[in-house]
């Protein structure tokens, strides 16, 4: 076994895990931690506010799901017209389903 091991496998053998989960839990209930902020897209936004999987709302936009992917994990942006239309489906999901759904 390599020192380095050794050293840590010494260290380990000294803490309290459980205690040390405790003591975090107890922090983050107490208002400190990390706290991390996630941008959701606007395609994702859209999606979720229709209350569709990527394979039906790419599909009901006309775009592969890929590309939906790609535009929910910031890889590539829509087009203008696209951007309109996502625009349109996180304000008023609901006129846009029926639209849609009746085309």
């Amino acid at each position: 076994m390599k020192k380095l091991s050794k050293e840590i496998l010494a260290r380990d053998a000294k803490r309290n895990i459980g205690e040390e989960v405790l003591g975090a839990i107890r922090e983050i209930k107490a208002g400190g931690g990390r706290r991390f902020v996630v941008q959701v897209s606007q395609a994702t936004e859209a999606r979720i506010k229709l209350g569709q999987s990527q394979a039906d709302f790419a599909a009901m936009l006309g775009v592969s799901v890929r590309t939906l992917q790609d535009w929910e994990q910031g890889r590539r942006e829509p087009s203008g017209a696209a951007k309109a239309l996502l625009k349109i489906a996180v304000a008023a999901p609901k006129t846009v389903r029926k639209v849609l759904a009746a085309a």
